[in-house]
Formats: C-alpha cells, sequence, structure tokens
C-alpha cells in the first residue's frame, strides 16, 4: 500500500471515530455539580485535587478548601492559591495524622471543627467547588459519623461540585460519587529512601 493510500485510510478511519465520538458527545446533556472522589494508596490524591482548584480558579469560580489533616503547612499549593483570595479560601483545620496525634479525641474534636467548616462552605452559595482534603481519614478512623456526611453530602446543593481526598474511602462515599479515581501506588521513592521533596509532596 502506498503512502497516500495509508494516508487516505488514516483519514477515512479517523474521520468514522470522530463521528462516533460526536454522537455520543451530543446525547451528554446534563449539566450539574459533582461529588468527586480520589482515593487508592498512590500518590497524587490531594494533587489532583489542587489542580481542579486552579482549573475552577481560571475559570472565575470560587473555591473552598477545607484541609481535615494537615496542619498550616507551608506548600507550593498554598502559596499559588493564596494569590486569588477573592476565589479560593483555604481553612487548614488538622492537626496531622492519628499516629502523630495520639489523642483520639483531639482527633474527634478536629474532624468535627473541620467538618463544620465544610458545611458552612457547603452552605455559602458563592462557593461552586469544595474540596474536602483527607476527609477519608478522620471517616476511616470514625472520628466522623459516615452516615451524616452521606446525608450532607446527598443533600448539597444541585450545582456545587465537591471533591473528597484521602485513601480508604469508605463504599457509601463511593456509591454516592458521580466520579471516582483510585491511585494505585506502582513504585515510590520513599520506598527507596528518598524523603519528601519541595515541588514534589509540598
Amino acid at each position: 500500500m502506498s503512502e497516500a493510500e495509508l494516508d487516505l485510510r488514516h483519514a477515512n478511519k479517523m474521520a468514522k471515530k470522530k463521528a462516533a465520538r460526536d454522537k455520543i458527545i451530543s446525547s451528554k446533556t446534563i449539566e450539574k455539580g459533582l461529588l468527586i472522589v480520589h482515593t487508592g494508596k498512590g500518590k497524587g490524591k490531594s494533587t489532583a485535587a489542587m489542580g481542579l482548584a486552579v482549573r475552577a480558579i481560571g475559570n472565575g469560580m470560587k473555591v473552598g478548601i477545607v484541609q481535615f489533616v494537615k496542619g498550616v503547612w507551608a506548600t507550593g499549593e498554598r502559596k499559588v492559591l493564596d494569590k486569588f483570595p477573592d476565589l479560593c479560601v483555604i481553612k487548614a483545620m488538622g492537626e496531622g495524622f492519628s499516629w502523630e496525634t495520639q489523642d483520639r479525641k483531639r482527633d474527634i474534636t478536629a474532624a468535627e471543627k473541620a467538618w463544620a467548616m465544610a458545611r458552612e462552605m457547603m452552605d455559602d452559595e458563592s462557593f461552586d467547588m469544595i474540596i474536602l482534603d483527607e476527609l477519608n481519614i478522620p471517616l476511616r478512623y470514625e472520628n466522623l459519623n459516615i452516615d451524616n456526611v452521606i446525608k450532607v453530602l446527598t443533600a448539597k446543593r444541585e450545582k456545587l461540585h465537591v471533591v473528597v481526598t484521602g485513601r480508604n474511602a469508605k463504599e457509601p462515599l463511593i456509591d454516592l460519587a458521580d466520579l471516582v479515581t483510585e491511585m494505585t501506588m506502582v513504585k515510590h521513592p520513599f520506598r527507596a529512601g528518598v524523603k519528601a521533596q519541595k515541588g514534589i509532596e509540598f
């Protein structure tokens, strides 16, 4: 087969693919606020959520971020997002991971305060997207009641996007979500003795 014939064959094949794709896209007419879950043992759950925050801000949308585990850490993404105070509000409510605090009651109190802040943001109609960073951690340790969380998320405003991050997402949350991505760890430098590094982990 000549180059010209190969080119023509490729063009015809791609034209058929485009027609099929256009038909699929034209059938998707629903517009709604999504419940998005980033979970799994792999790296990148919060990073992906912060990418969504940047995308939303770039589209003039207002984003609220509640961090359930991380305290006021000096992270690169926070330094960027802090430059958009009218479009991004970050509330670092966490006091560290449970194995660091080693205080169950303190963890429960911190989780409840963060959840109260999350609910306040969800009720504020000026926000278009709320990111509940590491919410899955207090849910896993039962520092928050999963049924109460599901009830609130089910009743969220129709156009509000909510993003939940953290490993070990519970089944009721996965069942309720519109989009669930599981980050799978194939290889991680930490296992080879590489410590957390600026621009990669923070």
